[in-house]
């Protein structure tokens, strides 16, 4: 499949400037039919540049772009002879051309004799790919950056298309004091100050006043003089604390077999006793 041709006549044709027409200047009323011949005219006082790239990359892009091409097929002898030619012009308008132009014309030339050449075995990795790969790259990656910039210079800028103005009164009135607080105005600041308040609280840890380990103690030491009924260990004074810690004391007590818990019969009082073994599990306990 041939590639397209990027340079058909009607283009070329199209973008070849113009002929100028020829315009008989007026002066003081007549017409100026043969220029002076001390007038002097530098060779490059009527140039006038159209397009303007910042670089050999930058005017690869134009030339894709234009000929809406695919930049992942990129025909490389159209583009390497459109390139050449406008090199060429450079050359002829005497611009001096930047080195960066002239090694992506010597880059152009290489890629385009290596799709040329035969191909390399396929177990090279290196030079087995297309050559066009790495210049396709840079080129996305330039694309990229470029519509980055475009985007960014659109924005509105101050002083392009933003005017910042400033104005100073002639008079300038003096501020008014504020009202004084009303009743309403003080309940919300009282409001404000509580709520401000919640997020500084402390938690504090109070330490227990009833302990069970102490209070089984306590049971051991009164139950070794003789049994002695469940209601005489509660401290009234301590309330249902003290009552539920007495309990658990006696409970924890029973379960290491170190008192014994009786009653004679139905309705009679709980008994508490120490248990045969108690003394020695106490002693192995301390």
């Amino acid at each position: 499949m041939s590639e397209p041709d990027l340079f058909p006549a009607e283009a070329a044709a199209d973008e070849a400037p113009a002929a100028a027409e020829t315009r008989v200047p007026l002066v003081n009323g007549e017409r100026l039919s043969q220029l002076p011949s001390d007038l002097y005219i530098p060779p490059d006082a009527l140039e006038v540049f159209l397009e303007t790239f910042e670089g050999p990359l930058d005017l690869l892009l134009y030339l894709i772009r234009k000929q809406n091409l695919d930049i992942l097929d990129i025909p490389v002898l159209k583009i390497t002879q459109q390139y050449m030619e406008y090199i060429r012009l450079m050359r002829e308008l005497r611009l001096e051309l930047a080195a960066e132009y002239l090694v992506m014309a010597a880059w152009l030339a290489e890629i385009k004799s290596r799709i040329l050449l035969p191909k390399p075995p396929a177990h090279d990795d290196e030079t087995g790919g297309d050559p066009r790969m790495e210049l396709v790259r840079r080129l996305q990656e330039y694309e990229r950056f470029k519509t980055a910039a475009e985007n960014l210079d659109a924005l509105p800028r101050v002083g392009r298309e933003i005017a910042v103005v400033q104005a100073r009164p002639d008079k300038v009135v003096e501020a008014r004091p504020p009202p004084p607080p009303g009743v309403r105005e003080l309940m919300l600041a009282f409001r404000e100050v509580l709520l401000r308040a919640e997020l500084f609280t402390r938690h504090t840890i109070a330490r227990e006043p009833l302990s069970v380990r102490e209070r089984m103690s306590s049971v051991l030491d009164r139950v070794r003089n003789g049994p002695i009924r469940f209601v005489d260990l509660i401290d009234l004074a301590e309330g249902r604390a003290g009552v539920v810690v007495c309990l658990l004391a006696i409970l924890e007590l029973a379960k290491s077999s170190m008192l014994e818990i009786t009653q004679a019969g139905p309705f009679m009082p709980v008994t508490i006793a120490a248990a045969g073994s108690a003394e020695p599990a106490l002693a192995e306990d301390a």
